[in-house]
């Protein structure tokens, strides 16, 4: 019997979001997974790695990596809206990550950027740095009622309860949008680009950070790597962000290996050891004053800064 927490399961096909429906495939993992997968734990952030995956398969034409088929939007909204937060302790290293690439991002603008909007704020941390760097105005979307109850009550009211899709918000509202670890969840990501596209204003920035599949640590470990995973939708490479990017009217302006800032505590926790050894190291490394080192290292994840270029709002082609 399903819990009360755990979706049935309604799986549709997926196709290349770069190349089309009718680009071939090669299969690169079987499906490991059942209905009892879709539930509040798995799709919780930063849970221990446990094999649990679609299909995987790569485009043949691009390389572009994804599952197929994939559980459908509707039930993937109603498991983000329920899960849990529970990466309130890694934050101030996230901030400080996110944090540098958000800096980069508005030096890539040709004016200073003062409305940002990010997809998937969590608790709206980087919502806070956003503001200690200069933004005016904050806005975050995040499907987590936990992780919106857990915002500072500063921010709580700039971030929306739900996905990002049509209809949230105006044309050109905002001057950098920013999606964090976000990307490589969505089932359809060409449309959320042409959303994003559409509530930029004309010359605003794009940020998304999240996994590359063809990292050295993903290339070593092969299907043990924390990335191949039932949240992971697609899963890309610098060259199929600048592709994607391109095919929804975005110019790609830098793409590049992303380091991050992380305590020796989630550094364990990335691990591929045995559960038993991993939980007795993450408890020593948990103590003091161990717990307090950090270290910025590269950990599989790209970073791409895009830009919507001057259009004709009425007719959706270049204005020059």
């Amino acid at each position: 019997m399903i819990e009360s927490d755990q979706e049935s399961l309604t799986l549709r096909p997926t196709c290349c979001a770069i190349c089309g429906p009718d680009a071939p495939a090669t299969e690169l993992y079987p499906p490991a997974f059942d209905e009892t997968s879709f539930n509040r734990r798995v799709f919780s952030a930063r849970r221990l790695p446990d094999r649990l995956r679609y299909r995987m398969v790569r485009c043949r034409s691009c390389g572009l990596v994804r599952s197929d088929p994939v559980a459908d939007q509707a039930t993937l909204s109603r498991l983000y809206e329920r899960s849990g937060f529970d990466y309130a302790s890694e934050t101030p290293h996230l901030r400080r990550t996110y944090g540098r690439y958000l800096s980069l991002a508005a030096r890539l603008a040709s004016r200073p950027p003062r409305r940002i909007l990010e997809v998937g704020c969590g608790n709206g941390f980087l919502l806070e740095e956003a503001l200690a760097q200069g933004f005016q105005t904050v806005c975050g979307v995040e499907p987590s009622r936990d992780a919106r109850a857990l915002a500072d009550s500063s921010i709580r009211e700039c971030i929306v309860s739900d996905v990002m899709r049509p209809g949230l918000f105006a044309p050109g509202q905002f001057d950098l949008i920013c999606m964090f670890q976000v990307f490589d969840h969505l089932p359809e990501p060409g449309a959320i680009l042409d959303e994003c596209l559409r509530v930029l204003a004309e010359g605003g920035i794009l940020l998304c950070l999240h996994h590359n599949v063809r990292a050295l640590s993903a290339r070593l470990l092969g299907e043990r790597s924390p990335i191949i995973d039932i949240e992971h939708c697609y899963l890309y490479t610098p060259h199929t962000m600048r592709l994607l990017l391109r095919k929804h009217g975005f110019e790609t302006l830098e793409t590049g290996t992303a380091l991050n800032t992380v305590s020796l505590r989630h550094l364990v926790h990335l691990l591929p050891l045995p559960a038993a050894i991993k939980s007795r190291l993450r408890d020593a490394a948990a103590r003091e004053p161990v717990a307090r080192l950090s270290m910025r290292l590269p950990l599989g994840n790209l970073y791409a800064v895009a830009r919507r270029p001057a259009t004709d709002l009425e007719s959706g082609h270049d204005a020059r």
